[in-house]
């Protein structure tokens, strides 16, 4: 049967599994969109920016240049944070307490990882002397206060605290609590059962669209695409699909050639839109069987999938881990910068990748791992809670 040129299919359940193309696409791409960050963070931090430099090698010029995507990595974290989590609601709507169930979904997957890493940060900040431990602070314009470490855990930094212990990768976090908040609210407002239900979430949404910074709520249409493009399915050609990863690609390379200090703000919000629909349409054009798949693909898939099993993990503690190295290197061989035209010390800078991917995945396996367990825990609990009243109802009678 011949292949359609583009026909678009709407699917009542989203379709991710180990087993799919587009699911080890997903991975790779959470993966490498953490590793981009950690990478771009680890180049400002440890080596002079591009523009100080009078006539920079060009080996530096192309590790400048590949590690120089960091807002579009997030902006893909937001496309599939849609995808996976929208879509998994979605998914789940029609069933008694889905609710209750995303919102211990939503917590455990935040805070498994945010705990441990907020007290990894507080010690960096001991050990580096930035932080005093035998003085405590509530004052929520201190980013090592306890106000500052409460706010980081409930969305609020970049709201109403700074980020805390000055790891500023954590900005991106409060906008993924926020929409998770948002989402389900959206969904009440069209599925809920009363009128006053309707009303209530509709308020509370909109409260929250005009009291969050702008940019927050602007992006939220991106994270929004994602949820909506999990339920959609594009049959086309091989040569259809190569076009409109092209697109992306090339939609990616004109976003950063054109903004030399990018961010997320609502006047690029178009030009991020414009490598975001591309993307999103090629990977619903990938649902079908990994086993069909070309082989290269199979062969990467363990990996893929290890990658982004910690990728969480490793762009929450990057910074912190990044802050320690130089604080190492300063301790001692008394400099915490690197040299731009001596190769040696890009070896150090792969290096300390190495060793930031070795630490998040061992955090990974002390802390992340066990987020289905802990789950599964709060879970049980709240069914043998509701079961409680039941059984004692029952013996009353």
């Amino acid at each position: 049967m011949r292949t359609p040129s583009f026909r678009l299919h709407w699917q009542r359940q989203s379709q991710v599994d180990t087993h799919s193309a587009h699911s080890f696409l997903i991975s790779l791409l959470r993966g490498l969109a953490a590793l981009q960050v950690a990478a771009a963070h680890l180049r400002s931090e440890m080596f002079p920016g591009l523009r100080e430099l009078a006539d920079p090698p060009l080996y530096y010029q192309i590790l400048a240049f590949a590690t120089a995507f960091s807002h579009q990595a997030v902006v893909v974290f937001f496309l599939i944070s849609g995808w996976l989590v929208g879509g998994s609601l979605l998914n789940k709507l029609d069933q008694p307490g889905a609710m209750t169930a995303y919102a211990i979904d939503r917590a455990t997957r935040l805070w498994t990882v945010l705990v441990p890493a907020l007290c990894l940060m507080l010690a960096v900040g001991a050990v580096t002397g930035t932080v005093s431990l035998a003085q405590a602070d509530f004052s929520a314009a201190n980013d090592y206060s306890a106000a500052s470490f409460i706010g980081n855990l409930l969305g609020l930094q970049t709201v109403l605290v700074p980020t805390f212990a000055d790891n500023y990768a954590l900005w991106s976090l409060s906008n993924e609590t926020w929409y998770y908040l948002q989402f389900p609210l959206l969904l009440i407002v069209f599925t809920g059962r009363t009128r006053v239900r309707q009303l209530v979430a509709a308020t509370v949404l909109v409260l929250t669209a005009v009291g969050l910074p702008a940019s927050m709520t602007v992006y939220f249409a991106l994270w929004l695409l994602g949820a909506l493009f999990s339920r959609v399915r594009i049959d086309c050609t091989t040569a259809v699909r190569a076009a409109l990863l092209l697109a992306a690609a090339a939609a990616l390379v004109f976003l950063r050639a054109t903004e030399g200090n990018d961010d997320l703000n609502p006047g690029l919000f178009v030009k991020h839109l414009m490598y975001s629909l591309p993307l999103l349409a090629f990977l619903a054009s990938m649902q079908r069987p990994l086993a069909a798949s070309p082989g290269w693909m199979r062969t990467l898939a363990p990996a893929a999938h290890l990658l982004s099993e910690f990728s969480f993990t490793l762009y929450v503690i990057h910074v912190p881990l990044i802050k320690l190295l130089r604080h190492l290197g300063m301790q001692e061989f008394g400099r915490n910068r690197l040299v731009a035209n001596q190769p040696a010390d890009f070896a150090i800078y792969f290096g300390m990748l190495l060793a930031i991917m070795a630490a998040a995945y061992l955090s990974y396996l002390l802390f992340e791992s066990h987020t289905f367990r802990i789950r599964r825990l709060l879970k049980n609990a709240l069914r043998s809670q509701t079961r409680r009243p039941a059984i004692v109802s029952a013996s009353i009678k």
